[in-house]
């Protein structure tokens, strides 16, 4: 079974890191198809998948289309029962699919106030009312999971499933505008965002895309709130390796780190490998 997954902007584009995590985290491949947010209406670039308007949006190679991320979701699940997309046991699962929903219809003061950022982060947002409201019903959905959860670990039910895929977005919005949550809800935000598969997502869109002025707030800015990446710069070759880590191919693009000089098969490999060279085990094990 083959899929085509097309999705937006990995900086800015929310639901369309819900889409890619779906494939990533469950291990599912699939071909991606880049819409430029910078360019024409995303329904005019993937008018080929009608009735499809937005991103994310899917096609199978039954020729199905799904352009809603929690319809993808549950198609997915569907197709593929070996894969744990929703919690085991019945209530766990019955509240996975509880947040899962509110996610996907509420939380409108935090979206239209704190529009995903994986660019930019700030230090001095005041939260108004109503996203004060989001943040106190997110806590309380959260720890109503947490309770319920029998495997532990840093997920809302012990292991990842569609409900944590729903709520990254979200997590990188409260740590990207410094919005306060009580401990659990900041344990579980730190946790989105050493998570590697997240990681490598923020790299991949600082390492190709563009800084939209649309996104920007007036607000001091600060460092990214996610754990530190690796140090590493542009060089010249010759490379310790002949071949790509990612493609097999041979390299042309090169990076240093601690004095060595590594090799990738174009500038988007180089480039993601630079914004967090530990996200992406092939060449973790190549350093």
């Amino acid at each position: 079974m083959t899929y085509t997954l097309y999705i937006g902007d990995r900086s800015y584009s929310s639901w369309s890191l819900r889409g890619w995590l779906l494939f990533e985290k469950f291990d599912l491949a699939c071909k991606l198809e880049h819409v430029d947010f910078a360019a024409a209406s995303v329904a005019e670039q993937i008018k080929t998948i009608a009735p499809a308007t937005t991103v994310p949006a899917l096609l199978c190679d039954d020729g199905s289309i799904l352009g809603d991320s929690l319809a993808m979701a549950e198609e997915l699940a569907s197709r593929h029962p070996d894969r744990p997309f929703w919690p085991a046991a019945p209530r766990e699962r019955a509240a996975a699919r509880y947040l899962t929903s509110q996610m996907h219809c509420a939380f409108g003061d935090l979206r239209g106030e704190c529009p995903m950022n994986l660019r930019t982060a700030y230090a001095e947002m005041p939260a108004h009312e109503g996203v004060q409201s989001d943040l106190r019903r997110l806590e309380a959905l959260w720890d109503h999971a947490f309770a319920l959860g029998s495997a532990g670990g840093p997920w809302l039910f012990g292991d990842y499933s569609i409900a944590d895929a729903f709520f990254a977005p979200v997590a990188a919005r409260i740590a990207g505008y410094g919005l306060q949550v009580g401990a659990a809800a900041q344990a579980y935000v730190a946790a989105h965002l050493a998570d590697p598969a997240f990681r490598r997502w923020r790299a991949m869109g600082l390492a190709k895309g563009e800084t939209l002025p649309w996104y920007k707030k007036d607000f001091p800015q600060a460092p990214w709130p996610g754990p530190a990446p690796f140090a590493a710069s542009l060089a010249e070759g010759p490379s310790e390796n002949d071949t790509c880590p990612y493609s097999g191919d041979a390299v042309s693009d090169f990076l240093e780190i601690d004095g060595r000089v590594f090799g990738f098969c174009n500038a988007f490999c180089r480039d993601k490998t630079l914004h967090d060279p530990l996200a992406w085990p092939a060449f973790a094990a190549l350093l």
